[in-house]
């Protein structure tokens, strides 16, 4: 009953998202079109729904040879790879919203474990990779919003970017995602919803912890 219903509501919130952001994507979309490499939507293979591989739509924020330049998969703070409104995008997040088309073909949901790229899922342990694509990914998730800010850690870390992401993040990342799949819930869908708008109003608020207590402390 939860699948059908959550199902239902991505097919009827991605049509009027779509509906409601073409307004916003008409700017977005010349700004690229004038900056950068002239390049606005992105599209690259993700890890997916039982670890299947999908195309995820983007607006384009980084150069085209990227993957193959510099830090590779792992983006940090003023990465030197992101053009200048591909910053902003990243910042603001608007960069995510063209997968709401990815939501409505029926490759992600509006909630649920953010989709890695294929190099970042072969980090997991094994255990990891059985459990973590158990739900379809999603827009937003618990991941998304306790690393809200990954690429500042990443930055910050006096550790290679690699090995940050590898040992710091991905094992509290894996953590959470777990939590969520234990968890998984309407309530706890809407809570993550709400919680990813309240944090971009108060991005430093601890309110995560006060709504879901049970969650997996981070120590870093």
């Amino acid at each position: 009953m939860y699948l059908f219903f959550k199902r239902f509501f991505d097919i009827v919130f991605s049509l009027l998202a779509l509906i409601i952001l073409l307004p916003l994507f008409v700017p977005i979309i010349i700004m690229l079109l004038l900056t950068g490499e002239h390049e606005v939507f992105f599209l690259q293979d993700r890890v997916g729904h039982n670890n299947r591989i999908f195309k995820i739509l983007k607006f384009a924020t980084m150069l085209k040879n990227s993957p193959n330049m510099g830090s590779g998969d792992v983006t940090t703070r003023k990465d030197p790879r992101v053009t200048f409104m591909g910053r902003f995008l990243r910042i603001s997040k608007l960069n995510e919203l063209p997968q709401v088309i990815n939501i409505l073909k029926g490759d992600m949901s509006f909630v649920g474990p953010r989709p890695l790229m294929k190099v970042g899922f072969d980090r997991y342990t094994d255990e990891m990779k059985a459990k973590v694509y158990r739900a379809k990914p999603g827009l937003t998730g618990i991941g998304s919003i306790v690393f809200r800010d990954e690429e500042l850690i990443i930055t910050k870390s006096s550790l290679p970017p690699h090995e940050c992401y590898r040992q710091v993040i991905l094992p509290y990342k894996g953590a959470v995602e777990i939590w969520y799949q234990e968890h998984i819930s309407f309530y706890t869908d809407f809570m993550i919803l709400f919680l990813t708008a309240w944090y971009i109003v108060f991005p430093n608020s601890n309110m995560i912890q006060r709504v879901f207590p049970s969650l997996p402390k981070r120590q870093f």
